[in-house]
């Protein structure tokens, strides 16, 4: 791994559901001694960091998205010593770890909330959010937000005749980052688990922490659902949202050689100039995702529109964050595929992240190609899902458990699984690709192999040569190095035209080329074909 840049910006992370992954104790749910038995999978695929999604106690509202426990690990998951375990032998495999960090909002069972709402002088009151709401004969809410997950976003605690906020479901009450004493506990938090050697965080929905103080309510608009029915400029976005960014920098900076990196929810497709605005001057986030190849379709040009976009916007000081699928959308496979190219449509679409100037961001199962499993409606457990069930499956379907083999519940575990595994686990299972060298797992493994020993893939600069609605090409190049990626995202062949030089070396090719040396600059790609060459600078002086 380089050492001229942070080892993040050039790292590659896994993201791992911990429910899914793994289960070591045969309970139906992944845990951390799961995840620790599978580290030699996760070192031999060749990525350098893992982001945990949360292990924290939680009554499981929002599948752990609702924290009782900042400073623990839920039972289900195993112990702190498991926890520690796991740092010591990823550490030992050159892989670091990251914790999700849920700071928005706590469980309503966390003590924190519990003191909170026990009394309006209780000391903890003002660590969330309360009001008297709307004058009138029966209580009524003090503005018009809505609940991303559903509902009004106020809830009426009886006892101490309030509303709360909460911006997703009712059992995760929004904190009150302008409470100092909040802030500090959480800030604790921080250090409680940088103390024990973690090498960083990604933190959820960041700019979603800070609310308009006057309660005033939202703009409407068209939409297809309540909540999208609204403009959100008081309950989202707020100035002090970076000024609690910098405060959380300044926590991590103390720790050297850890790092963020924020999830800032935009609407799609996308917007760079609000992500940017969280970077800060270098006293912001480390890094913020940038969700749009998530929209994008199945186009070439868009998705290098996207990379120019974002490459206008950031420069070259900041740095990229792409990413294909994570645990809140639809797996790639799944939005990408289609009868009998999805598996070609993937090898094009691992090639292109894992070629691109970016910290990518990998998420479970991507390497062998799982699909969304279809979720019978008694067995949802995504608030989202159950809500809005049938027109939204939620976020179930992409949370299905990792297909380890074709044995029974594909390897995850011997007993029934918490979410049902997808009905394609006897045909896609690491089992099967770790034999198959034409597998996409095999490729993964190549595509990691060749970014981790070219430094032009890991830091040099971007420059598109050709995106349309065939093809896309674009060059990396660093210190004379001159790396040129080549896709073909159609079932045709398509001809390309590599800049003009003496010779080119073919790094990696799908499928393999019968050369190692190009010395045209006319190729013709094969369907969904990938070329990576290398200009050899001792033929280029």
């Amino acid at each position: 791994m380089s050492e001229s840049k942070p080892w993040w910006q050039t790292a590659v992370f896994y993201q791992i559901y911990p429910r899914s992954f793994a289960d070591s104790d045969d309970d139906g749910i992944g845990d951390l001694p799961g995840i620790i038995g599978k580290l030699d999978y996760i070192a031999d695929l060749g990525v350098d960091a893992l982001w945990v999604s949360p292990i924290y106690p939680s009554p499981m509202a929002d599948n752990g998205y609702d924290v009782s426990d900042y400073t623990a690990i839920g039972p289900e998951f195993g112990t702190i010593e498991d926890f520690k375990t796991l740092l010591l032998e990823a550490h030992k495999r050159d892989i670091r770890v990251i914790l999700d960090l849920v700071l928005n909002h706590t469980s309503n069972e966390h003590p924190w909330f519990l003191e909170a709402s026990s009394s309006r002088d209780n000391p903890k009151r003002d660590w969330y959010i309360w009001h008297d709401g709307r004058p009138g004969n029966t209580p009524r809410p003090p503005n018009n937000w809505r609940a991303s997950f559903g509902g009004r976003a106020w809830e009426w605690e009886p006892r101490t005749h309030q509303y709360y906020l909460h911006s997703f479901v009712v059992e995760q009450p929004d904190v009150n980052w302008r409470s100092l004493e909040l802030r500090e506990a959480i800030y604790d938090v921080l250090r409680f688990w940088l103390d024990l050697g973690v090498d960083g965080f990604r933190l959820d929905v960041v700019n979603w922490f800070v609310h308009d103080d006057q309660f005033r309510s939202n703009p409407c608009k068209f939409g297809r659902r309540p909540y999208d029915m609204q403009h959100h400029i008081h309950d989202r976005n707020h100035p002090l949202n970076i000024e609690v960014m910098k405060e959380i920098r300044a926590v991590v900076d103390s720790y050297p050689g850890k790092m963020t990196v924020g999830e800032v929810y935009t609407e799609p497709p996308g917007d760079p100039d609000l992500v940017l605005r969280y970077y800060g001057e270098g006293d912001g986030l480390h890094s913020a995702f940038n969700f749009a190849f998530l929209y994008c379709k199945w186009d070439p040009a868009c998705f290098a529109s996207v990379v120019e976009q974002w490459e206008a916007a950031l420069g070259p000081d900041l740095w990229p964050v792409y990413t294909l699928s994570n645990h809140d959308n639809p797996r790639a496979a799944s939005r990408y595929g289609k009868k009998g190219e999805t598996l070609p449509r993937a090898r094009v679409a691992a090639a292109m992240l894992l070629t691109l100037r970016c910290t990518p961001f990998l998420y479970y199962g991507e390497e062998i190609g799982m699909r969304d499993g279809r979720i019978p409606r008694p067995a949802l457990r995504d608030p989202v899902g159950i809500r809005y069930w049938p027109f939204n499956p939620g976020r179930d379907p992409a949370r299905t458990p990792m297909q380890w083999d074709n044995s029974r519940n594909a390897g995850f575990s011997s007993a029934a699984p918490w979410l049902p595994v997808n009905a394609d686990y006897r045909q896609v299972n690491v089992f099967l690709q770790k034999q198959d060298e034409d597998s996409l797992l095999h490729w993964y493994r190549q595509l990691l192999c060749l970014r981790r020993t070219h430094p032009a893939l890991q830091e040099g600069d971007y420059r598109t040569i050709k995106a349309d609605s065939n093809t896309y090409v674009f060059e990396r190049c660093y210190n004379g190095r001159q790396i040129v990626v080549a896709l073909n995202f159609t079932k045709r062949a398509q001809a390309v035209q590599l800049p003009v030089t003496a010779m080119w070396e073919t790094l990696l090719a799908y499928p393999s080329p019968q050369f190692t040396e190009i010395r045209s600059s006319n190729i013709t790609l094969p369907p969904y074909g990938v070329l990576i060459v290398s200009r050899q600078p001792e033929l280029s002086k």
